[in-house]
């Protein structure tokens, strides 16, 4: 039974990327990294569910979803653009896989950084965030998000990389094997992998190559 939520406030954080705020249910809870089915409450659109990442923390009252349009198609993140404060939401109960286990290093790609967020929030109410580093790779400068907030925490352990942009502040090329072996020292650690699903396969068995430890490497199975 899917619960309803009305949105209380829309915030762009890039060119196709917006966060929505809504209420929370009574007694609805979720752990930081994890997922439920969206969908949106209006005709023709009540069984078309997706799956997005908590951004809030589950101690605070409202929930949050950072959210990436693809407008190329005529599918739910498009129409979740055309939204407004008031239009609602329905979702499941929270699920996934992906949860802190202890210090390490998170890898994303592109809108694969939403459960990660909650997850470095966390840390970061906790006193925690040392000793954790963020990897993060976009295509160009303007689709890194949230890219101040993750600058200003983590410092030199935020290394963003653009595949099809060189800019100052960003490493150029990509996260494949070479990129882990130049810039990590230590693969004994957490590795945290979430983006597209073959760069999350390609990390993963590099990761492995270079003597990570298999179940050290968290990723949505």
């Amino acid at each position: 039974m899917s619960d309803i939520v009305e949105i209380l406030n829309i915030q762009r954080i890039t060119h196709d990327v917006k966060l929505f705020k809504t209420n929370k249910p009574a007694d609805y809870d979720f752990l930081p990294g994890q997922a439920t089915e969206v969908a949106i409450n209006q005709e023709g659109w009540k069984e078309e569910k997706r799956p997005f990442t908590f951004t809030s923390l589950p101690e605070e009252e409202h929930l949050e979803f950072v959210i990436k349009s693809y407008r190329d198609h005529d599918g739910v993140t498009k129409k979740l653009e055309t939204l407004s404060i008031g239009d609602e939401l329905l979702i499941d109960d929270a699920w996934g896989a992906i949860q802190y286990k202890g210090k390490g290093t998170f890898i994303a790609g592109g809108a694969g950084i939403t459960p990660f967020i909650s997850i470095i929030r966390s840390l970061q109410s906790k006193g925690e965030i040392k000793g954790n580093r963020l990897f993060f790779a976009n295509k160009t400068g303007k689709d890194v998000i949230l890219e101040s907030y993750f600058s200003d925490l983590l410092g030199k352990d935020f290394i963003s990389v653009l595949d099809q942009e060189v800019k100052v502040g960003h490493k150029y090329g990509r996260i494949d094997k070479n990129f882990l072996k130049e810039n990590v020292t230590d693969f004994s650690q957490e590795f945290y992998v979430c983006g597209p699903e073959g760069m999350v396969k390609a990390i993963s068995l590099s990761l492995e190559e270079l003597g990570a430890n298999p179940e050290g490497i968290v990723f949505e199975k």
